[in-house]
């Protein structure tokens, strides 16, 4: 039995920077799909990919003439030691040309080498360092680049991401809505506790719960509303009222009522299925609330200081709640 990858075999990989995840083709697949019309004449960069290992540098290459690729350009990280940069483009006669070129620093996305790579590319696609996917976001957002890239659910909540998707500048992507998500590991990577197998080859896989892929590339379904059939105002006794906000609380997306007008906290799964045209996003409430949102914000939703608080989570009944997200459906 295949057991799964939890938050704490997460935080067990960064501490011991197990980083090196490869996403399988078959994930890639299901979500480029969505995205076609963005590559013609596009430069894509997969900057945390060995093209010998990645599965983007072969979903790249094999279908570069489809999308129209201008070029694919690959690099990955080497620890202790310079790494190379492979590229492949066509050239003035037509004919597609690999180049590979050794660089002179260890390949890392922040390094000198690979940011000005970044900068001159148009798209970045990939899989980068679960432990380092803050800072790894908001390098792309710094430099005003498209990108799709696997990261996981709960990178919502941190203080670099949630303004963006706040600010409809990241948004989650189509194909991945729940689950986990196998990925295949070095072969030295240590299965411990964590879900994992090996194949009839000695390939080490694992997989990891709450995979998504995190975009700035808008896609049809992004629109689509969320159905909404439950009546607040006819069971008011299922959405009970925040013990420090002027909100109620919906357990599940499913439950939102079509009838309430008013501010609703839902879990952060609602990011899979949110349309910024049906519903605006108001704030997140965590344990960073009140360092993170602004003054303005808090007393729009009466926010009120409480002994269980510790930082502007949701309480009911003086019981802490997991995150929220504040939502208020918009009215046309």
């Amino acid at each position: 039995m295949t057991k799964v990858m939890s938050n704490d075999g997460l935080n067990a990989a960064r501490i011991a920077k197990k980083d090196e995840f490869y996403t399988q083709m078959t994930d890639i697949e299901k979500e480029l799909k969505n995205y076609e019309i963005y590559f013609k004449d596009k430069t894509v960069f997969c900057n945390c990919d060995d093209p010998e290992e990645s599965n983007f540098w072969r979903y790249f290459e094999i279908n570069f003439d489809h999308l129209g690729l201008k070029k694919l350009i690959s690099t990955h990280y080497r620890e202790a030691s310079p790494t190379y940069k492979q590229e492949l483009f066509v050239n003035e006669n037509g004919e597609k040309k690999f180049i590979k070129t050794n660089l002179k620093q260890n390949g890392d996305f922040r390094s000198s080498e690979s940011v000005a790579i970044l900068a001159e590319s148009d798209i970045c696609v990939t899989n980068p360092p679960f432990s380092l996917f803050r800072e790894f976001i908001t390098q792309l957002v710094e430099l005003n680049k498209q990108f799709l890239v696997i990261g996981q659910i709960n990178a919502v909540t941190a203080k670099e991401i949630f303004p963006l998707i706040k600010d409809k500048k990241l948004w989650l992507g189509q194909s991945i809505r729940s689950g986990d998500r196998e990925f295949r590991v070095p072969s030295n990577y240590p299965l411990q506790a964590t879900g994992y197998r090996v194949d009839e080859d000695g390939n080490k896989y694992i997989r990891v719960k709450g995979i998504r892929w995190f975009t700035n590339l808008d896609y049809p379904e992004r629109h689509k509303d969320i159905n909404l059939y439950q009546k607040y105002y006819e069971e008011k006794s299922k959405y009970p009222s925040y013990d420090n906000f002027d909100a109620i609380e919906v357990g599940k997306v499913k439950e939102i009522p079509c009838d309430y007008t008013g501010v609703m906290g839902v879990p952060i799964t609602f990011l899979d299925k949110y349309n910024p045209n049906q519903f605006e996003i108001v704030m997140l409430a965590n344990g960073n609330a009140r360092t993170n949102v602004p003054l303005k914000t808090l007393q729009e939703v009466n926010y009120r200081p409480h002994i269980e608080d510790r930082g502007g989570v949701g309480i009911i009944n003086n019981k802490r709640l997991y995150a929220r997200i504040l939502i208020r459906r918009k009215v046309l």
